[in-house]
């Protein structure tokens, strides 16, 4: 169902957003993240000029479904007209296109890509101006991610012309293309709010409700972006601490349902895992067939010849797949 994503901005209300992520924020996880309070999510980051290029990379990049919305498809570009028609190409299912103008990875950089754009506001502002003015609904949204300038009078440059250009709303990373690890700069999205009149989305160390409530308590922000957080616990938006039990089958069921590949789904698992909100579980094995208990803080030796649930996929790996990797005691 298509979405207006400007009507979502209500006063006083904090919209909860899953973040592009390589890899990670495909069809499968959003589908998991909107069981629990994820308001809109964002495609992984996809390289425009691959994706008008190739119909295998507009298959293996872009999939969705019904239940899809609303959705934000981001990309990365260089270049206008590319990024013009890519948003073309993906508008009647989607309901908006974000340009990546945050991405440090130095392979982004070099290319033109990323956070390198940020020191380009003409381009980025050139870019906003001809995908308002090529896709033909007039409810879509075009929006920016960026990171931050330890000059900050450029980056309130850069979103004043984003917004006069057209731009819907603004996603912020508290951090400059070097940093990494260091504390987010809520004073710089404060700041950067204040010299807007678009929306703003906040992004950087959300790992918890609290942290949404307490960046939009510092910053003023519309809304409140999280990566890592969600990958540990897809229920976090809920009010979970912890992944909850249900979650982990919620993930079982979704990558079973839309053949998730073994490396995506495992992945995503060993996130979830890593402090699951649960009681102990079973892990079953198809080498020994048995099934073992399985404790927050290991393996219990002791067999039993049922588990609780068993999912069953292909290859050596069944038992791996289901609960993380934790080696069978027949290993």
């Amino acid at each position: 169902m298509e979405t207006n994503i400007m009507d979502m901005f209500e006063e006083g209300k904090v919209l909860k957003i899953c973040a592009p992520m390589v890899r990670y924020s495909k069809l499968p996880f959003r589908c998991l993240v909107r069981r629990y309070d994820c308001d809109i999510c964002f495609t992984p980051m996809i390289v425009a000029a691959d994706f008008m290029r190739s119909n295998k990379a507009r298959d293996s990049e872009f999939t969705t479904n019904d239940s899809d919305r609303p959705l934000i498809v981001q990309f990365a570009s260089s270049d206008a007209q590319t990024l013009a028609d890519a948003a073309c190409v993906v508008a009647p299912f989607s309901d908006g296109v974000d340009l990546n103008c945050g991405c440090p990875q130095r392979w982004a950089m070099a290319e033109g890509y990323g956070a390198c754009l940020i020191n380009k506001p003409d381009l980025v502002r050139d870019m906003v101006r001809l995908v308002r003015n090529q896709v033909a609904k007039p409810n879509y949204s075009t929006s920016i991610k960026i990171r931050i300038h330890k000059d900050l009078r450029r980056t309130v440059d850069l979103c004043q012309q984003a917004e006069a250009a057209g731009a819907s709303w603004i996603t912020v990373h508290g951090r400059t293309a070097d940093e990494r690890h260091q504390p987010v700069n809520y004073n710089a999205i404060q700041t950067i709010k204040d010299s807007v009149s678009v929306p703003v989305i906040a992004n950087g160390d959300v790992r918890n409700l609290r942290d949404v409530e307490a960046m939009h308590r510092l910053t003023g922000v519309d809304g409140v972006m999280a990566a890592r957080g969600l990958l540990a616990n897809p229920a976090m938006f809920a009010g979970y601490e912890c992944t909850p039990l249900q979650c982990v089958w919620d993930w079982v069921d979704i990558a079973t349902e839309q053949g998730t590949p073994f490396t995506c789904f495992h992945h995503h698992l060993m996130y979830m895992l890593e402090r699951p909100q649960s009681p102990p579980f079973y892990l079953y094995c198809d080498l020994c067939h048995y099934a073992t208990v399985a404790l927050p803080d290991g393996v219990v030796t002791n067999p039993w010849h049922s588990a609780d649930r068993v999912v069953f996929l292909s290859g050596p790996y069944l038992w791996e797949a289901r609960f993380g990797g934790l080696p069978c005691t027949c290993m």
